[in-house]
Parts: structure tokens; sequence; C-alpha cells
């Protein structure tokens, strides 16, 4: 009987990885202030309520990009652009099926339901996946990062980063309106786009945050992309471990880092947290052979 596929999160549930302070607010509070929790709280979206604290629906920065593309006034309520309804699992899920779950729904969060109360206890996101996913590499013995401060001689095989990215890379002249930008941003369903020069080269990235700020500060739409986008270019080599990639991304709080082959000002591909945690793996193949070793 052939083996099941096993892979890192086989067997573990949601309340291991969920987190569980939950940003919520009323539908009727304005855009402007749903900004200003989402950019202090640094998260990528929000639990709407109604007067009876039901939850009714999620905003994300992506309804608000919607709304400033729209020229929609930046005082509206969020319910007038929120995503209905939230979708939820519970904490006894399978991050196996929530995985599933949101990529089949194109969503980056579940909320997390106690099926006794139906209360929402937490909140599930790809960076709370791959939070998990790192702390079990740190401590692991076989990790790259145990091995090199012991001096350990290494013997696994490592993951690297050019293994888990999405190859290719779209962009944005700088000259494009901010308008032109979340035309593009939409299309591909991405969170952030590279920004070119007029030489080709990359000179920035424009973010949903960006896009959010933007339209907070009252900038027209019409505004060329230089003038919102970051710089310089957050980027790793192909061959970079998986490990050291996901742990600059955490520790320096960004999301994605572009992927550049032989020449640092050539891109292939993006690495972003959405894609560790879809790779269901940590940096090496040790916890996946140990786990089908264990469940035999």
């Amino acid at each position: 009987m052939p083996a099941k596929v096993k892979n890192m999160l086989s067997g573990i549930v949601a309340k291991m990885a969920m987190r569980r302070q939950v940003n919520q607010l009323p539908g009727e509070t304005s855009i402007s202030d749903s900004i200003n929790i989402l950019i202090k709280y640094k998260i990528n979206g929000l639990l709407v309520i109604d007067d009876g604290g039901k939850p009714v629906g999620v905003l994300s920065k992506t309804d608000i990009m919607g709304a400033y593309y729209a020229g929609l006034p930046i005082d509206l309520p969020l319910a007038d652009i929120m995503s209905q309804p939230p979708l939820y699992c519970y904490p006894e899920t399978f991050l196996e099926e929530a995985l599933e779950t949101m990529r089949d729904k194109a969503v980056y969060r579940l909320y997390v339901v106690d099926p006794q109360y139906q209360t929402v206890v937490g909140a599930l996101a790809y960076p709370d996946i791959v939070g998990l996913l790192y702390r079990y590499c740190r401590d692991c013995e076989y990790s790259h990062h145990q091995q090199r401060n012991h001096r350990i001689k290494e013997t696994m095989e490592r993951i690297q980063v050019k293994a888990i990215m999405a190859r290719g890379v779209k962009s944005v002249q700088v000259e494009d309106s901010l308008s032109q930008v979340m035309e593009q941003l939409s299309m591909y369903r991405f969170g952030a786009i590279l920004v070119q020069g007029k030489d080709e080269a990359p000179v920035g990235v424009i973010s949903k945050t960006d896009l959010v700020l933007a339209y907070k500060h009252g900038m027209d739409p019409g505004a060329p992309a230089a003038a919102i986008m970051s710089s310089p270019v957050q980027c790793c080599g192909g061959g970079e471990l998986l490990e050291d990639a996901i742990r600059r991304m955490i520790f320096s709080d960004i999301h994605r880092l572009f992927v550049h082959g032989e020449s640092s000002d050539s891109f292939v591909g993006v690495f972003s947290l959405s894609d560790a945690a879809r790779s269901r793996s940590g940096s090496c193949h040790a916890c996946i052979s140990s786990r089908i070793r264990m469940d035999a």
C-alpha cells in the first residue's frame, strides 16, 4: 500500500498557528479610520461587525484599493466596500484543510470560530502559517542556523528559494499612473509590483499598503508611480536557502522578495510569504522524512 504523502504541516491544527488578537470594527466606521487601524497594527484586513457585534464582513487592503480606484469618498462607511461573508475554520481544523480553503476561495485569511459558542477566537493568515514553519525550523537540530552555529557538518539537502518562488515578474513604469498600477495589481492578484525606470532597470516597488496610504493622504490616482514607490527593491538570489529568506522577511517585516538571476538587476521571480505557506515545507527534508517514518 503506497505511503501517504506527508509534509511539515501534517497533523497540525489551526489553533497552533492562529493569532488570537482579532481586529474588528463596526460597519459604520469610515474607510479613513479603518486605514488608521490597518496601518497601526500592520495587518492586511479586519473583521467587520454589525450593531450586535456579529461578524458580517471583512475589509482588506484590496477592498480599499478598489475604493481608491473607483474614486469613492474616503469618509464612506467601510460596510459599503467590505467583502462578505467572512470565511471561517475551527481551532481543530487541520492547516492542510485551511490552506486548501484559502487557495480555493482566493483569500488571505480565515477567521477561527469556537464551535461551542460560535464566537471568533482567532485569525489565520499566510504569515501566521509561515511563522509556525519558521519556529519549527529554528528549533530543529537539522536547521541550517543550528548547524552553522554549532559548526556541525552540513548533511541535509536544503530547499532553495528558486524551488518555491513564483516564476516571472510583472512591472510598471515610473511614469505610469497609480490607476494603471492598481489595474495591474487587480489583474494579476498581486500584493505588490515592480517599478522600472526608463532603462528598464528596477527602481522600486509599489504595494497595496503604499496605495492605501496614498488614498489616505488624498493623492490623485493620476499621479505617477514614482511618487509613492518604495526603494530599494528588497531581493534575494534564487540559490538563497528558504530558511534564510523566510527569516529575513519575518524580521524585516516584509511580505515578499524579488528573486534575481545571475545579475542582481535581472529578476526572474517573486518569493512571498504566501508561497512559503503553500509550499508546506520547512527548509529541508528532515522533518518530512521523520514524519513518514513515525507514521509508517
